[in-house]
């Protein structure tokens, strides 16, 4: 197998954790989406990472999508319940994780542009989704069904991996603050060697 994408990703790095997790051998290649030499296009029309090629060479794209074909393959552990009423309550909280990094991604964006192209509004927007999907997030942690559990979850990986990504782009410095159970599912996951193993590097 080979997945496409950027060390940067926190879409990407959802998909290098479960492929670690399971001890599934493959290739990553480092291909970011916007520079003129990528490649990314070839795999995915739309351009955007990540995306998983089989050993068969079919192709996957979009994180969502990859991570159950992932979670399908002849591996253990497995991050999904067979059930699928529940499975799909641990997509919701995936979407939600996802959601969140939707949020910062254009946050970051939006930050790069000089301080007097900056639109305020926009900013205030991104950071309010942030806030009220953490706020949920930490709503799901404390009950501890779908996620902060006694399994990890494709749930859990999301989350770690969406809270690793406000910590690396310091968009929501305060994330911590009242949400102790997600700082538990942080630290816990946080010591994982996928996770050290997936940290984005310091630039």
């Amino acid at each position: 197998m080979k997945l496409i994408g950027s060390y940067t990703s926190p879409y990407v790095r959802k998909i290098f954790i479960l492929l670690l997790e399971k001890g599934l051998t493959f290739e990553f290649v480092n291909d970011i989406p916007w520079e003129s030499t990528t490649h990314v296009p070839q795999y995915n029309p739309l351009g955007k990472i990540p995306a998983l090629v089989t050993a068969d060479d079919e192709i996957f794209y979009d994180s969502p999508i990859i991570a159950e074909y992932v979670d399908l393959l002849d591996a253990s552990p497995k991050f999904l319940p067979e059930d699928r009423q529940q499975a799909l309550r641990i997509r919701q909280l995936e979407a939600l994780s996802d959601g969140i990094c939707d949020a910062a991604v254009l946050l970051v964006q939006e930050m790069m542009r000089p301080a007097d192209k900056q639109n305020s509004d926009w900013i205030i927007r991104q950071r309010s989704k942030i806030d009220r999907g953490l706020d949920a997030m930490e709503k799901h942690a404390k009950d501890g069904k779908w996620i902060n559990g006694p399994q990890m979850t494709l749930a859990d990986v999301a989350t770690g991996c969406c809270l690793g990504y406000l910590n690396f782009r310091r968009v929501a410095p305060n994330w911590c603050v009242n949400r102790p159970e997600l700082v538990k599912l942080a630290e816990r996951l946080f010591k994982r060697e996928s996770f050290t193993r997936t940290e984005p590097p310091v630039t």
